[in-house]
């Protein structure tokens, strides 16, 4: 099992308690991370109360369907994009009850 260190857990704890008191949902549209940001709010205590959903779509084909991200829009700006990442958030907004998303998109690795 993977574990975070204490310097992330009292930043994600923080986080969470700063959303909390505004009365915020959080969701997260995740690709290379493949989960992680999800993993981290949740080992938190209590983050139920804030964290809505996380949606991990690794793939174009995630993105497109379960986030609404256009295949145009893949296309033309790539996967690795801002403008992907922005409908990626848009897209976890739409499909979940959350206030506030955040979105993660990137290179996994070498090649």
């Amino acid at each position: 099992m993977f574990e975070f260190d204490r310097d992330t857990i009292i930043e994600v704890k923080e986080t969470l308690d700063m959303a909390r008191e505004a009365g915020l949902m959080i969701a997260t549209a995740e690709s290379c991370t493949g989960g992680l940001l999800a993993a981290a709010l949740t080992a938190v205590a209590g983050s139920s109360t804030v964290f809505e959903r996380g949606f991990v779509t690794y793939s174009n084909e995630a993105k497109t369907d379960l986030l609404d991200v256009p295949a145009k829009l893949i296309e033309e700006h790539g996967a690795v994009s801002e403008q992907v990442a922005r409908d990626m958030a848009e897209g976890a907004l739409r499909h979940s009850k959350a206030d506030l998303t955040v979105s993660i998109t990137g290179i996994a690795g070498p090649g």
